[in-house]
């Protein structure tokens, strides 16, 4: 019987988390291990490696043991990372559900994680967020090392020196290690589960991309409950016991100062955020940024026009890269082996295969759809009754269209599900449609993705008056005005359309499907953003 790596090889053999701490605080128990840019806030390998040991210790007098779920909401703070610390240190999951979710779905997803202990930041509302769960609710706020914190925390001033002899468990590879939520592929996320095996060969797939050693300085500015941030930052910190900072989100006016300042040598970056750097400069160039050699770019395709300017405004070498929630890392350009306009050569731990309508292999330079499989996917998705929808073990189609050069280099080159990426974010439009039809006065909606110099995507859509279907609409003529309004009840900016067309009709498939791919080909004919 196969162990949870499959017959894959590793580059490094996996070790648990309190193994990997142990080891790092003897290597050199001064250097910084965790940098939070916001609060100045830092913690060094010797002190992180105790610091587990007592959440690990304080979580264990609260009943959570091995295997047992861990709800956290916050943002990215340090204290997310030494609670995810303390949590792998004792065996148990790590549940970092995003802020971003919805207060209603946030409701029914907790309802569905059914976790052991809730913690959550200070500035959060837990009642609002997690309604009637069972869970006990322990508030935490900000964690200082000279002891200083905030009478009110009810985690941090409970912390007592523990004794790392006393914790048995470790984060054994076959062990659930996650449980996180999609950014929204459907109206409501996913709730995806992941081991650790999967964990630590993504990891390993990253320090194949980029080339990271322990004398490496990185800057995460993404949400750790999003998967890619997980795989792409905070595993390669374990696995090498490299400096890594975070932030609570990517600031256009500071990045090149943390840059400068803390020495980055590895950023990660989504499309959005090189827009910005490119598309409004600050005036800084390679010279004024000598640390910075690598960034990447993952959740949608660049060109390679896009791609060759970075590289010739900042002096720095520019990966991109492909993945997804439930399969992991797809795709990579590597540090040493990349070609712009593609998102790599398949990661070393992917079976990846990209297959014709029938099923069969293509030749390299014929399309067809990426499929994926192995031992580094999901484990599954967790339904409302606590049953899991298997992923380990099936071979998923990714829902993209690629071709494979003769290089064995992937390019993406259309997606066929509807999905809206804005700055990084998956946009259901299904969502958006749902806040449309509220409307009184709307018959029929549709949102659709556009091109977007800053974000990659926008959001528009079109909608059908009651008045064009044949019934009367309240109110009065439906406006772009009154619909935007609506909207902004209802959605998030970012998923708020930026622009209304009010049309008789919706194209439409022969089994009434409406045809976005159409509308999205109007909009750009109409506003031709070539010129």
């Amino acid at each position: 019987m196969q162990g949870p790596f499959g017959d894959h090889t590793l580059g490094i053999p996996y070790e648990p988390v309190a193994d990997l701490l142990a080891k790092y605080a003897r290597r050199d128990p001064q250097k910084t291990a965790i940098v939070d840019l916001e609060s100045g806030t830092s913690i060094a390998f010797g002190a992180l490696e105790r610091k587990a040991v007592d959440i690990a210790t304080w979580l264990k007098s609260r009943g959570v043991g091995k295997g047992d779920r861990v709800l956290v909401l916050a943002d990215e703070f340090i204290e997310k990372l030494l609670i995810w610390m303390g949590v792998w240190r004792i065996g148990a999951v790590m549940c970092p559900f995003n802020l971003e979710i919805n207060e209603k779905q946030m409701v029914s997803l907790t309802a569905a994680l059914d976790p052991k202990l809730i913690l959550y930041h200070k500035d959060i509302d837990v009642a609002a967020m997690t309604g009637e769960a069972r869970a006990p609710k322990v508030r935490f706020g900000a964690w200082r090392a000279d002891g200083t914190n905030d009478p009110k925390d009810e985690l941090f001033v409970s912390l007592k020196p523990g004794d790392a002899a006393s914790l048995p468990e470790r984060n054994e590879a076959s062990d659930t290690a996650c449980i996180f939520c999609t950014s929204g592929t459907t109206a409501r996320p996913k709730i995806v589960i992941y081991n650790h095996a999967a964990y630590w060969m993504n990891g390993l797939d990253t320090l194949e991309f980029l080339g990271l050693t322990e004398d490496d300085r990185t800057l995460e500015y993404r949400s750790f409950g999003w998967n890619s941030a997980q795989v792409l930052s905070l595993l390669p910190f374990l696995q090498k016991g490299l400096t890594m900072h975070i932030a609570k989100r990517f600031s256009h006016s500071r990045f090149f100062e943390w840059v400068q300042t803390h020495g980055i040598t590895f950023s990660a970056g989504v499309p959005t955020v090189l827009n910005m750097l490119l598309n409004k400069p600050l005036g800084y160039t390679a010279k004024d940024i000598p640390s910075l050699r690598l960034m990447s770019c993952s959740t949608a395709p660049l060109t390679a026009q896009q791609w060759n300017q970075f590289e010739e405004m900042y002096g720095v070498t520019l990966l991109q890269l492909y993945g997804m929630s439930e399969t992991g890392w797809v795709c990579g350009n590597r540090h040493y082996a990349k070609k712009m306009g593609t998102v790599g050569l398949p990661a070393i731990h992917q079976e990846l295969k990209i297959v014709d309508g029938q099923g069969a292999e293509c030749p390299p330079g014929a399309e067809g759809e990426i499929t994926v499989g192995g031992p580094q996917m999901a484990i599954g998705y967790l339904n409302d009754d606590g049953s899991i929808d298997p992923v380990l073990g099936k071979r998923i189609k990714t829902g993209d269209l690629g071709i494979r050069d003769d290089d064995g280099f992937i390019r993406v080159t259309g997606r066929t599900k509807d999905l809206i990426i804005r700055g990084g974010v998956n946009i259901a439009p299904l969502e958006i449609d749902e806040v449309l039809l509220k409307h009184p006065g709307v018959a029929e909606a549709a949102a659709v993705g556009v091109p977007d110099k800053i974000y990659g995507e926008e959001v528009i859509c079109y909608v059908v008056a009651k008045s064009a279907a044949g019934n009367t609409a309240p109110g009065g003529a439906l406006t772009e005005a009154s619909v935007l309004e609506h909207c902004g009840k209802f959605l998030p900016p970012a998923k708020t359309p930026k622009q209304v067309s009010i049309v008789s009709e919706l194209p439409k498939s022969d089994r009434g499907k409406v045809l976005r791919d159409k509308l999205r080909d109007r909009w750009i004919t109409l506003n031709n953003p070539a010129k």
